[in-house]
């Protein structure tokens, strides 16, 4: 996989859990450990994404 083709699918993933975390924020029954072990892989995949930007600049 080209370096242009695992940042675009790291964009995805990143869209994928925003949408995860937004679902799970509005669930009546919402698990607040489960959402914040969403928002710390949506992290990780934000710095991954920042850094291989940054190498590529």
């Amino acid at each position: 996989m080209t370096t242009e083709g695992y940042i675009a699918a790291l964009e995805r993933r990143h869209r994928e859990l925003d949408q995860k975390i937004e679902s799970e924020m509005q669930n009546y029954l919402k698990d607040d450990l489960y959402i914040s072990a969403l928002k710390r892989k949506k992290l990780e995949v934000k710095d991954e994404l920042t850094r291989l930007s940054s190498a590529e600049a």
